[in-house]
């Protein structure tokens, strides 16, 4: 359900997700690997991601965007490397719809590269640009695949299987007991998960979100984390794990009413389709619907059907 606070005038307004300082505004992945004094952190990732084995940090180009698509904490990291061009992003609940946001990131980033690189899109000669790789890196309870393909032909409303406009996301679970393998072959990672997981698992157990990451840092610190990243950095990481506990909590709140949003809007068609081919009494489209007697009447008025009601 939407959350509401009463403003000026006695109005109620849907209640915001907080805000923080802006200096805390980096999700805690992307201050990992997402900085430039993290760069070597960065490419173990890349490397455990790829099968790869490069050793020179500074052969990676750091070029997100900021605050471009997500005006809150939402920040991806996008990097180049060897002709490839990155986005790695961190998701703590599934969300089908990676591929279109990425696409719709990349194509900012693909106009940025263009422009520096000072190419022409205009000209006769066929431009040459970075091979796209996009990765979401998923610490959420939904049960996932250690790996899952998601493409953008799936959200086609017309069905299209040729291929010819497609675009991949590819989602990597890293939560307990998934990708086991990946984890090892990236220990920056694997601290990283070891801190998500162990804050989850607190609040399972009914941990106050404050006491949760407490215990979780203290864990981190006490087992020497990324290198002493938890100790040197304690108050940030723990402002930005806060933060992100609170938005997470806010886009769960949001995806619930989306869920039943989505419900209503089926139930609704259902009724409309029932009243268009005459199938039952009101009260029965009513009950097949778990919509009310007076909701369906109303449908009814709309549609300028007759239906036979029984009264």
């Amino acid at each position: 359900m939407a959350s509401y606070e009463t403003g000026k005038c006695g109005l109620r307004t849907e209640r915001q997700p907080p805000q923080f300082n802006r200096q805390y505004q980096d999700r805690l992945f992307k201050a990992i690997f997402g900085r430039e004094e993290h760069k070597d952190w960065l490419l173990s990732l890349y490397n455990a991601l790829n099968g790869s084995s490069y050793t020179d940090p500074s052969a990676i180009e750091i070029n997100t965007i900021e605050g471009i698509i997500y005006v809150t904490m939402k920040n991806d990291i996008s990097f180049l490397i060897d002709s490839q061009l990155n986005l790695y992003e961190q998701q703590s609940s599934y969300n089908p719809n990676m591929p279109l946001r990425g696409l719709m990131y990349f194509s900012q980033l693909y106009q940025k590269y263009i422009s520096k690189q000072r190419k022409d899109i205009y000209s006769s000669a066929l431009l040459k640009i970075p091979t796209p790789q996009f990765i979401v890196i998923y610490t959420g309870s939904t049960e996932l695949d250690d790996v899952k393909e998601l493409k953008l032909s799936d959200s086609f409303e017309v069905p299209d299987t040729s291929g010819r406009f497609e675009w991949t996301a590819t989602v990597v679970n890293i939560s307990r007991g998934h990708s086991l393998k990946l984890l090892e072959q990236c220990p920056p990672l694997r601290d990283y998960a070891v801190y998500v997981s162990r804050i989850k698992g607190n609040v399972a157990a009914g941990m106050t979100k404050e006491d949760a990451v407490n215990e979780a840092m203290e864990y981190s610190i006490e087992h020497n984390l990324l290198n002493g990243y938890f100790l040197e950095q304690k108050m940030e990481v723990l402002n930005m794990s806060l933060t992100e506990f609170d938005q997470e909590e806010y886009d769960r709140n949001r995806f619930e009413e989306g869920k039943e949003a989505g419900k209503r809007d089926a139930a609704l068609q259902n009724a409309r389709n029932l009243l268009y081919m005459k199938l039952g009494s009101i009260e029965q489209i009513a009950q097949a619907t778990q919509l009310s007697v007076d909701e369906v009447l109303h449908l009814q008025e709309e549609m300028g059907v007759s239906v036979c009601v029984d009264r």
